[in-house]
């Protein structure tokens, strides 16, 4: 049943993409523009029984993925950090599959455990424990779910906090394979058994199909999609971005970023300046390693210092919505901003791994941050809160059941 649906919805799929091409070609010949609209499908594509019964999907509606509006200030500068590769470069059609992916389930051994337990929406692709729960119930991860906005401008596009995953693709599946995340072990087949579940759902060959042009599934093509759905978790709706954006000027010193921001408080400003400034000009010098506007980690960013002599060289999420979340650092170990903060105002100890922004002169940075101060970073950190991104109905859940 299920490849006599896929036959059917392959024919139909060739003969509106052909349609598709006759009519921008119309549209091209009669002088019509593009359009940055919600949708970017002009056919009209019957969804499948399966995906229409499993799933909210319309497949002639696609959410848009691929071309976001974003404001000016990601330009060439922030573009150059983008690790897409161009072999997976994000598609509408691909990116709505990996949403299947990444709030699917079934992709658990016991169907019990998605990436989206782990990374919920919410909390800003976060966890708000401090450990994730695994399919058993019964075990919990020994690292902390990190946030996902913007890990597409983290370059070279290492994945996991010890940066063992080389892209967003290799490290996509891993989870799947955990022995506490989601099961599917090399014990009870790995990921051979999943792709054998997913071929007997009524779902999936349809949709793989409808992605890539033929239902085969593959443990690749499940990686580039989950992938393109987690880089297209672009924030750029914080209260920082809409004041950002009036004041961007790319040919200035520092694009604008030692600007007053309009509509910021006297506190939050005074976070921006700590925050951009560097300790030698009475600052933080946190945008050093977390470059403003994505706030992602920059390449050369080594370890914070958290236990002495560490030699694992850590990386971080980017600092959008971080006031979401619930527990800090790669082992979640700090359950407050404050606490954050005082880290890096007296609590940095030395090592082999340490970022030498905190090491001057070889010894430990000590900020000595006033506590109007301390409190006034963590007033700039919240305004770095995008509930755009944590309410986006194309980044939800697409489950009915």
């Amino acid at each position: 049943m299920n490849q006599t649906i896929s036959k059917v919805f392959k024919s139909k799929f060739i003969l509106n993409f052909l349609l598709s091409v006759i009519l921008i070609g119309l549209a091209s010949c009669g002088g019509g523009s593009a359009t940055n609209s919600v949708t970017q499908n002009v056919t009209t594509v019957s969804t499948p029984a399966g995906i229409a019964e499993f799933t909210t999907l319309s497949l002639s509606n696609l959410a848009n993925y691929a071309a976001p509006v974003l404001p000016a200030y990601f330009d060439a500068t922030v573009g150059a950090l983008d690790n897409t590769p161009a072999n997976n470069a994000v598609n509408d059609k691909v990116a709505t599959l990996g949403r299947v992916l990444f709030y699917d389930k079934r992709l658990s051994i016991n169907d019990s455990i998605s990436c989206s337990s782990c990374h919920q929406q919410a909390n800003g692709f976060d966890d708000p424990r401090r450990f994730s729960q695994g399919f058993s119930g019964l075990e919990f991860t020994t690292a902390h779910a990190m946030r996902l906005g913007n890990i597409r401008y983290y370059q070279p596009g290492n994945m996991f906090w010890d940066k063992r995953a080389n892209s967003v693709e290799a490290q996509a599946s891993q989870p799947i394979q955990h022995a506490v995340e989601m099961g599917f072990v090399p014990g009870v087949g790995g990921i051979p058994a999943l792709i054998t579940k997913m071929n007997a759902s009524s779902y999936y060959p349809d949709l793989f199909a409808f992605a890539f042009g033929d239902a085969a599934i593959t443990e690749l093509r499940i990686q580039q999609a989950l992938a393109q759905f987690e880089r297209a978790m672009v924030s750029y709706n914080s209260k920082w971005d809409t004041a950002y954006a009036q004041v961007f000027a790319p040919n200035a010193n520092n694009r604008g970023l030692g600007t007053v921001l309009p509509g910021f408080t006297a506190q939050e400003d005074r976070g921006r300046q700590l925050f951009i400034a560097g300790p030698n000009n009475g600052g933080a010098g946190c945008a050093a390693c977390h470059q403003p506007p994505t706030f992602a980690l920059v390449a050369n960013s080594r370890s914070n210092g958290l236990d002495a002599g560490e030699t694992i060289v850590f990386k971080a999420p980017s600092l959008k919505n971080i006031g979401l979340s619930k527990a800090f650092m790669h082992d979640g170990r700090f359950d407050s901003l404050e606490k954050v903060v005082e880290h890096y105002n007296s609590g940095v100890k030395l090592g082999p791994a340490l970022d030498n922004r905190l090491s001057p002169n070889g010894q430990p940075l000590r900020l000595n941050l006033s506590t109007e101060d301390k409190a006034a970073l963590i007033a700039f950190m919240n305004t770095l809160t995008d509930t755009t991104l944590t309410n986006d109905p194309k980044f939800a859940d697409p489950f009915k059941k």
